[in-house]
């Protein structure tokens, strides 16, 4: 009977490796696919043109490399989804951790969890039919196909993220800090944000880097409402091309495969891959050490 029970929670053991080897082998085999064909391109094109040029047209006859136009763009969209999602989304937050009945942060935290749950590119057409010809009434140099709209609506698909993950590390805060904030004479929003907020955040910026990993990564959205031209650019009243919207654009047109401009794809995605690796080694780096500071 002891053998047998000893058997069993060796093949539990197991099974449970396994499947925790699962992410693991799937990065390993997501980082060699992309790796094979990168080091393929970069045999045919200098790292040094690539990170430098200040064009990318890789499939006209004059053919120039340089991501920079598609980074540029990529970063642009992001930043303006980030600074409209952080204030919000932890502004939401801290009102239901702090201000809201529990009530009305049971209602309300579906609610918002649900936009996350809405396809991408309902809000890319939304971005477009919407958003977009509201924007063009109060900026009329803004082009049909800009940064700004998408931007705007990655801000709005990003919020669930910072204000759940953001309300979960605020709820974590033991309330022994609460009370004794108040016990000191603090007011509900000196408590929120000297305290609660302080003591939070590892979880808070988390959340936010999360959210900033999901916006590097986003399609459908600035493929619809962003346009298709590799501008390097931050003004956000023009259109641009992000990494992400020149594989969809590849990949499902006619360039032969295995060619040099197929393998122009497997470099962005490296190059993206990269961003997203850093963002969460750095999000990983600041919650051990916030983690260490307040044990």
């Amino acid at each position: 009977m002891a053998r047998a029970a000893v058997r069993n929670e060796r093949i539990i053991k197991f099974i449970m490796l396994l499947c925790s080897m699962v992410s693991v082998l799937t990065t390993v085999g997501i980082i060699v696919v992309l790796l094979v064909d990168t080091l393929k391109f970069f045999a045919e094109v200098s790292v040094f043109d690539f990170l430098t040029d200040k064009q990318w047209t890789p499939l006209f006859e004059d053919q120039h490399f340089g991501i920079l136009s598609l980074l540029s763009g990529t970063l642009l969209t992001t930043f303006i989804a980030i600074v409209l999602a952080i204030p919000v989304g932890l502004s939401i937050a801290v009102y239901l951790n702090e201000y809201a009945s529990k009530k009305f942060t049971s209602i309300v935290k579906p609610v918002l969890e649900v936009l996350a749950a809405v396809p991408t590119v309902v809000y890319g057409f939304f971005a477009l039919q919407f958003v977009t010809p509201l924007l063009q009434k109060l900026i009329p140099s803004l082009a049909g196909f800009n940064a700004l709209s998408p931007g705007i609506v990655m801000g709005i698909m990003i919020i669930p993220y910072i204000t759940s993950l953001s309300e979960d590390a605020l709820r974590a805060v033991p309330k022994s800090l609460r009370e004794a904030s108040y016990g000191l004479g603090a007011n509900k929003f000196q408590t929120a944000f000297g305290v609660m907020v302080p003591a939070a955040s590892s979880g808070i910026v988390v959340s936010i880097i999360l959210a900033i990993s999901r916006a590097l990564g986003e399609t459908m959205i600035v493929a619809i409402a962003a346009g298709q031209q590799p501008n390097l650019t931050f003004n956000p009243l023009k259109s641009v091309e992000t990494i992400t919207t020149y594989i969809v654009q590849v990949s499902m047109g006619d360039v032969p495969q295995d060619s040099l401009e197929y393998r122009t794809i497997f470099a962005a995605g490296m190059t993206l891959f990269v961003f997203t690796f850093l963002l969460n080694n750095i999000s990983f780096w600041i919650q051990r050490k916030y983690q260490q500071r307040y044990e």
